[in-house]
């Protein structure tokens, strides 16, 4: 069964780490693909937040964002692997950052099919958050494994 686990976890993480990888090989001076493909959602982001909670949204320059995604991915899927709350904590950052920047459905309208294809990865993204939230769940219910005692041996006489 543990290996099973193992191989569950490496299946799962193998997802955030090559895809981690792939944007760290094209990153580049200017962030790479991943820096403009967030870019102009991260405005839209930025903007939709600020009109409707009225809260201003710190700049963030775009290359460090995509950066900071890098490195979620990367490490946390790296972590992920070895069973750390850690690595999990780390990709659920990450999903909760990132998934309603990169597939803003609710910028266009339902008869749009690029609200479809957006609401779908949006769906599927959830459904990786709601993966990682069971994980954290069911580590945190597992009672730990508790060393057995030595108890001394008597003499009988």
């Amino acid at each position: 069964m543990a290996f099973a686990s193992f191989l569950g976890r490496v299946l799962f993480a193998s997802v955030f780490i090559l895809s981690a990888y792939q944007e760290f090989s094209d990153f580049g001076l200017d962030g790479g693909p991943a820096a403009k493909a967030i870019g102009p959602k991260f405005d839209v982001f930025t903007k939709h937040v600020h009109s409707h909670v009225a809260v201003q949204v710190p700049d963030i320059e775009v290359k460090r964002l995509a950066a900071a995604a890098i490195a979620l991915k990367g490490i946390g899927g790296i972590f992920f692997i070895f069973g750390s709350n850690l690595g999990a904590f780390l990709l659920i950052l990450h999903q909760l950052i990132a998934t309603p920047i990169l597939y803003d459905f609710y910028n266009y309208e339902s008869w749009n099919t690029e609200f479809t294809r957006l609401f779908i990865e949006f769906t599927q993204n959830v459904a990786l958050l709601g993966a990682l939230l069971f994980f954290v769940g069911m580590k945190n219910s597992i009672p730990r494994r508790q060393s057995k005692k030595k108890v001394p041996k008597t003499k009988t006489v």
